[in-house]
Parts: structure tokens; C-alpha cells; sequence
């Protein structure tokens, strides 16, 4: 199980539940990696140097290195860089839309600059990103990560199962909306049996 943590920021929010859910696949009997990509934890490469293809070469070549059939298991931003993975199946938590992400990411700039008593607006935000890496939320994001996110979709894979957070897919609550790092044992646990299962239906496992 190749697991993709959501961009910036919501990786650190949801980190610990991800590991939680990685120890209940072990504990099933799948192994499961959770890479470092360029940029990001204990990488070498600054963020400012990184963009969505990077990313995307990046997993790649990670998936390439595994031995047996790989599933592909991406949470929120995370389905923006899976596609180009070679892998038995993908699986997908409440993905979305690289314009989200950054207009996210530029309104939290908006908010941090007025409580500075600085002006700025997600128009001039935009503008500066043309030239220079844009400090947003702590990531400072290239010129070339600003623009693929604004224009990200999640691709269309085969074997894919989408999941949403809620009544209708995986019950819990959504971590990346929270302002510091958490944990739910029990969503760990609800990813953990839907990945498996999934894994199953197509064979895997």
C-alpha cells in the first residue's frame, strides 16, 4: 500500500491517523510506505524548488520500486500526484481540486497579513506568484507549484475506488481543517478496512 498524504500543511494535520492506518494494514498483513517526496520531512530538497510534476515523477518512481502489485492509497491533495504511479489500483479519500487547495492556502495568507496590518488579497497574492516562491501557510510554493495547482484535477485511474468523509464513506472527522495536528483511531481504522477490502475486490491481497 503506497499511501499519498494530502499537500502542505493537512500532511502534518493528518500524519499520525495515516500512520495509525498503516499499522492496521500491517497488522492485516499488507505492507505499507509512506514516502518522503521532494521537498517535504526529511528531504533534502527545498519546497521552493518543487512542483506537482516533480511530485508526480517522484511517486512514480517510488511505486516503480516496489516489488508485487501496488495499491495506491491518496488522501485530499494527494489524488492530484497518483496518477502517474504504475499500479494494480488506486484508492481515494475526499480528493480535491488544486484550485481549492490554493485559494485556501492564499485566504489564510489574506488573513495572517491583515492580522500584521498588511495588505494584500488574493489577487495580489496571485500576481506575486508569477515571479518569486509565494510564502503560503508556512510553504514557500515555486512560481510553477502555484500555477499547476490553480489548473490540478485528479486524473481518472483504473482500478479506482473514490471514498468521501461522512454517512456515505469513511465516518470521522476531517483533520485537515484543524489548526494543529490530530488523531482518530477510529477513522485509522474504518481507511484500514476499506483499503483492504478494496485490495481484495481487485484481487490483491
Amino acid at each position: 500500500m503506497l499511501i499519498v498524504p494530502p499537500l502542505f500543511e493537512e500532511a502534518n494535520r493528518t500524519r499520525r491517523t495515516l500512520v495509525l492506518a498503516m499499522r492496521a494494514l500491517a497488522a492485516g498483513g499488507f505492507a505499507a510506505l509512506l514516502p518522503d517526496l521532494p521537498g517535504q520531512n526529511e528531504s533534502l530538497v527545498p519546497l521552493a524548488e518543487v512542483d506537482l510534476d516533480r511530485w508526480r515523477d517522484a511517486l512514480a518512481e517510488v511505486a516503480a520500486e516496489i516489488e508485487g502489485p501496488v495499491v495506491v492509497a491518496s488522501v485530499r491533495g494527494g489524488a492530484l500526484i497518483d496518477h502517474r504511479a504504475q499500479a494494480a489500483a488506486w484508492w481515494r479519500l475526499a480528493p480535491v481540486s488544486g484550485a481549492s487547495l490554493l485559494r485556501t492556502l492564499m485566504r489564510a495568507r489574506v488573513t495572517a497579513d491583515r492580522e500584521a496590518g498588511l495588505a494584500s488579497s488574493l489577487e495580489s497574492l496571485q500576481e506575486d506568484a508569477k515571479g518569486a516562491p509565494l510564502l503560503l501557510a508556512g510553504n514557500a510554493l515555486s512560481p510553477a507549484m502555484v500555477a499547476g495547482l490553480a489548473s490540478a484535477e485528479a486524473q481518472p485511474v483504473e482500478l479506482l475506488r473514490s471514498v468521501a468523509l461522512g454517512a456515505e464513506g469513511i465516518m470521522g472527522t476531517p483533520l485537515w481543517l484543524r489548526a494543529e495536528p490530530g488523531e482518530d483511531a477510529a477513522m485509522a481504522q474504518a481507511i484500514a478496512a476499506d483499503i483492504s477490502a478494496w485490495s481484495t475486490t481487485c484481487g490483491i491481497g
